[in-house]
Formats: structure tokens, C-alpha cells, sequence
């Protein structure tokens, strides 16, 4: 059988994870596919490097341009991250007639209507499994899987780092900057973590999912995102206290109006439910559908191995002529985002926890009932925690209130005003409940 000769454009981590699946399972993947894989040209930024996985020398090269313009090359795949210059290549690719496997959330989630319209042009098709949520097969499933749904809504975790990071403040009560130190050492996070404790890695991922889900066209720009960098210890044992643990969520929600629902932000979610159960690295999508109702998928959401297992399926399914008839029925990313009506974030509803750190006084809990009163905020509980204070009459102490649902608008202003009181003593936290 005449081989099928693979172009990567990259080969980090999840590059040597394609070459060893490659090599270690050539006759299950040559049976699955129907003809060999095997690698014909690599670009690598370093020729020298050494690597757990070797390649032939001569399959090495510094120029992009080997790799997507040599007619030996059948496919592509790009492992490179990234948005520039990454387009560039992956459009060239597509323009020569080769097809693309990619795992690059960021491309997507930033020029995907380039590039499917790039791939639409050329005949060509684009694979992008692995973009998000490493191992777990999401995009199948809700593009293909849940087909004869409308989803409804979508909670995630999707950064394996930041759940890590939340799972060791949990279970072991350590401060942010020794769980992210840990994370480091763990190799669970890079030497700079911004992208994935700011949220931005999450949100990538999140637009993604919508344009499956909803057929949005979203940049990370559109969606509102808190990440959990300034996340305090003190609201993971409050929220612990109160049955609930806090993940960074990933949620996209269909409104009544069809306008389209997105955010990545830490919530509190009810202890035993299924995604409050998600430690260490590892990622779970709920996904609410019409008929099917409540849908959960759980796994690895990263790493070397896992994300590499999603581009050889990808692989497979552009070589044995699958992903060719998916691809044209879907039409995904077929507007720009101007078209995509997005719900403001102000006009979302949800319960909330807040904390305020407060002078110890007759009264304050009074005036802060009295703003979120006026605001049209119910109060469910409310708790105080003085422990750990000093002799001093002005040590603060913290005030934990749990509310009724109420509009992100409202609650906005209400905190604008709590803020300002004089027997506040530091800027209120604020964060959404899930059940």
C-alpha cells in the first residue's frame, strides 16, 4: 500500500507524542487508516536539539516551506501554537492541496474563519480534535454525536493547570503561589503560566466550543474572562465551609432570546456533583442538549500522549475519507463574528458569594443588607469569621453572604457601593454560584 506522508510543523511534546503512537502502533494505525503513516518532513526551530524521539536528519528542517510545498507531502500537521506566523503556514498548506490536522486553540479561536475559509477554497479539509481538551473526543461528540440536538448550555473545565492549582488549594490547603510552584515543578505549568491562569487558554477553548455548539464566531476578545491568579485561600475554605468547591468554568448558554451566553470565570459549584469532582489535571464538559438532556465527558485534557492521541485520530479519520463529508456538512466557521449575537454580560443572572472584609461594628451589616436591597439583591445566608484576629478594636474581620439569583448588572453596582463605605477595609470578592 502506498504510504500516506505526513508534514508536522513542529515537534515539542506533542510532536514526539505523534512520531512514538506512530512508530510503537504502525500496524493498528495502517489497518485503521488503510494505508501506512509515516513522517516525510518536520520543522523544528532547532536542528540540533536533542529529543526523546529521533528522526531521520534529513526529515528535519528549519524552513516551513520544505515542509508544505514538497510534493511528497500529503498532509499537514501543525503542532506549532500560536497565532503568527502560524496562519501563514497552515494557509499555505491548505492553498498547496494538502490537508490540515491541528491542535492550535488560539489559531481557531482567533483566524478560524480564515481558515476554513482557506480550506473551503482549496477543496481542503481541516481536523481539529486535539484544539480542545487534549484525549477527550468533545468535537466529536458535539458536532457529530449530538447532531440532532440544539445545545443548550456548556460548563467546562478545560485548563488542566488552573484545576490542578484549585484541587491542591482544596485538598491541602496551600496558598495560590505554592500550588502554581508545585504545578511547575510537576511540569502541570510553564515557567510563565499567564495564558493559563488569566483564562486566556481556557477562553481559546471555549470559542471553540461554540462555534459547534451554537455556530458562533467568537474571538477570545468577546468573552468575558476573570482567571484565578488573584484567587484568595480564604474563599477556598469559605466556600468549602458552605458545601461547594471553586472551579475555573468554561460556560456557554443559549439565552431565550437565541443570543448566545459566554464567560470563563471561577465559580463555586455544589460539592458532589460531578464537576466539583474533577481534580488534579484532569478536564470534564457538561453539555446540556434538547432531547439528551445532561451529557458529561471527562479525561485528560492535556499532556504529551493524550493530545497526540487526538491528532493520529484526526489523521486517520482525513485518510480513510471521513473527515472529508463531515467537514462539507458542517460548514463550521462559515461567518465572520459580526454575525454572532452575543448576550451583554451585564444582563446574566446567577448566585452569588461575596466577601467582604469589614470593621467589626454595630451597623455595617445593616448597610451593606441596605445596598443590595435597594439594588434588588436578596440575601440567603450569612456568615462571620473573626478568627485569626488581633487585640485591636479596627482588625477587619470577614463577612461571607451567600444570595438569591440576581442580574450581573445589578450586583455590579451594588459592589461600586459597598466599596465605598468607609467600614469596608478592602476591595469586595465576588463570584458565581453554581448548583
Amino acid at each position: 500500500m502506498q504510504p500516506v506522508r505526513i508534514g508536522m510543523l513542529g515537534f515539542g511534546t506533542v510532536g514526539q507524542g505523534v512520531a512514538t503512537i506512530l512508530e510503537r502502533s504502525a500496524e493498528r494505525i495502517t489497518r485503521r487508516a488503510g494505508r501506512p503513516l509515516v513522517i516525510q518532513r518536520v520543522l523544528v526551530r532547532d536542528l540540533a536539539r536533542v529529543r526523546s524521539v529521533s528522526l531521520d536528519g534529513n526529515k528535519l528542517t528549519t524552513d516551513w516551506r520544505s515542509v508544505v510545498n514538497d510534493p511528497e507531502v500529503d498532509l499537514v500537521v501543525e503542532l506549532m501554537g500560536g497565532v503568527e506566523p502560524t496562519v501563514g503556514y497552515v494557509q499555505a498548506a491548505l492553498e498547496a492541496g494538502k490537508p490540515v490536522v491541528t491542535a492550535n486553540k488560539a489559531l481557531l479561536a482567533e483566524r478560524g474563519w480564515e481558515i476554513f475559509g482557506s480550506a473551503r477554497s482549496a477543496r481542503q479539509v481541516v481536523a481539529f480534535e486535539a484544539s480542545v481538551a487534549g484525549g477527550i473526543p468533545i468535537v466529536q461528540a458535539v458536532s457529530i454525536g449530538l447532531a440532532a440536538n440544539q445545545i443548550q448550555s456548556i460548563s467546562a473545565i478545560l485548563n488542566g493547570t488552573c484545576n490542578y492549582i484549585l484541587s491542591a488549594m482544596t485538598l491541602r490547603g496551600i496558598t495560590y503561589q505554592t500550588a502554581l510552584a508545585q504545578a511547575q515543578q510537576l511540569g502541570y505549568a510553564e515557567a510563565d503560566p499567564t495564558l493559563d491562569v488569566d483564562g486566556t487558554d481556557t477562553a481559546h477553548k471555549l470559542a471553540v466550543l461554540a462555534q459547534l455548539a451554537f455556530d458562533a464566531t467568537v474571538v477570545t476578545s468577546d468573552i468575558p474572562r476573570q482567571g484565578i491568579d488573584r484567587l484568595d485561600i480564604a474563599d477556598i475554605r469559605c466556600a468549602g465551609e458552605l458545601g461547594y468547591t471553586i472551579k475555573l468554568l468554561a460556560r456557554a448558554k443559549l439565552a431565550p432570546d437565541g443570543s448566545i451566553e459566554l464567560r470563563v470565570a471561577p465559580r463555586l459549584v455544589k460539592q458532589g456533583t460531578p464537576l466539583a469532582d474533577v481534580k488534579d489535571a484532569y478536564n470534564a464538559i457538561r453539555v446540556v442538549g434538547d432531547y439528551v438532556g445532561d451529557t458529561l465527558f471527562y479525561g485528560r485534557g492535556a499532556g504529551a500522549m493524550p493530545t497526540a492521541s487526538a491528532v493520529v485520530s484526526d489523521i486517520i479519520d482525513v485518510v480513510c475519507g471521513r473527515a472529508n463529508p463531515t467537514f462539507e456538512t458542517q460548514n463550521l466557521w462559515k461567518s465572520d463574528r459580526g454575525q454572532t449575537r452575543l448576550a451583554h454580560p451585564d444582563q446574566a443572572s446567577s448566585r452569588y458569594y461575596l466577601r467582604f472584609n469589614i470593621a467589626d461594628q454595630p451597623g455595617v451589616i445593616g448597610q451593606i443588607a441596605m445596598i443590595l436591597g435597594r439594588c434588588g439583591i436578596s440575601i440567603a445566608s450569612i456568615i462571620q469569621h473573626d478568627t485569626g484576629r488581633d487585640d485591636s478594636p479596627d482588625a477587619p474581620v470577614s463577612l461571607i453572604l451567600m444570595t438569591h439569583c440576581a442580574q450581573e448588572s445589578a450586583m455590579s453596582a451594588a459592589l461600586v457601593e459597598i466599596d465605598q463605605l468607609e467600614v469596608v477595609r478592602a476591595p469586595s470578592v465576588c463570584l458565581g454560584v453554581d448548583e
